[in-house]
């Protein structure tokens, strides 16, 4: 369905008990809501939560923001790292944040338990750091702190996600993405070529729009590091990474964890850049968990 949030139109979809504590799930760059596995989905509802997916603005079903153009990556990047001025982008990270803030706003949601992926991690983060009031935890996964002392992702998987389809044909897209996904997918759960021509036919059947991917990345890179930022979050916080992710590189979790007051760490061997559907019964048991600590030991206070 179609909301209003934070001044902008928002995909949502909703699964589970309208009475269940609410946990908002926020996609990485380009994913759309779609993308989260239905094994996840169920085992969360199943779990008694009131499960809200969205998609991210320019991408999806979410307002696209042809107005903001096209931004100067290397400018966002040097920004980033306060190596030159900040130059104009159609919005920031910050801005997702609140478009997460304000989809809890629209349903009637005081407060939430935020988990996220990849830029999704970094949203809810700054989600922590921004809308704490609104968060009864938050729970980081395959993410990173923007830290520039970390280690870049590999050569192979930078190459990948930079990479442009020949075309916009469907046949096209599929081919460049799946290329891309054997890039950083998790070692130890390999999915087919089959398998992943029905997951990106899907989404692009539902929307292609590479248009948004620059506007997103420009956002990430010109947040830059939230080290400092994170030293001062007290929501109860989780941050899950795999051991074998060669785009956001296991130190990017570990760096997250370290610099959040109390934060719980759980590195998943053979796990990559992704969500594998053998995980899914782990990563409801990770989540469901944690939030229930954070509800459990909210109510004790």
């Amino acid at each position: 369905m179609q909301i209003k949030a934070n001044g902008i139109a928002i995909e949502v979809e909703e699964m589970g008990p309208k009475d269940g504590p609410a946990l908002l799930l926020v996609n990485g760059y380009t994913s759309q809501l779609i993308n989260w596995p239905r094994p996840l989905l169920d085992g969360l509802v199943a779990e008694g939560f009131r499960v809200i997916r969205y998609d991210n603005r320019d991408v999806g079903l979410s307002q696209k923001f042809e107005e903001g153009g096209q931004p100067d990556i290397k400018e966002a990047f040097k920004a980033g790292r306060s190596e030159g001025p900040m130059p104009k982008l159609p919005y920031t990270l910050s801005d997702m944040a609140a478009d997460g803030i304000g989809v809890l706003d629209a349903l009637g949601i005081e407060k939430a338990h935020v988990a996220g992926v990849s830029m999704g991690g970094m949203i809810v983060q700054l989600m922590a750091i921004e809308h704490a009031d609104r968060l009864y935890s938050m729970t980081s996964i395959m993410s990173s702190t923007g830290n520039p002392a970390l280690p870049p992702a590999t050569e192979e998987a930078q190459k990948a996600l930079n990479e442009k389809a020949a075309s916009s044909a469907r046949a096209d897209v599929i081919a460049t993405s799946i290329k891309g996904r054997r890039a950083y997918e998790s070692p130890a759960y390999r999915k087919s070529d089959a398998e992943y021509e029905v997951l990106i036919g899907e989404a692009y059947d539902r929307m292609y729009y590479p248009e948004g991917y620059a506007r997103q990345y420009a956002a990430i890179l010109a947040d830059g590091s939230r080290v400092e930022r994170l030293k001062n979050v007290r929501v109860p916080a989780l941050v899950i990474h795999g051991r074998d992710d060669s785009l956001v590189r296991v130190d990017g979790g570990i760096d997250t964890a370290k610099h959040i007051p109390g934060a719980a760490l759980e590195l998943i061997d053979g796990m990559g850049h992704d969500l594998p559907e053998a995980l899914c019964p782990r990563f409801v048991e990770l989540i469901a968990g944690h939030a229930k600590r954070a509800l459990s030991a909210k109510a004790a206070e």
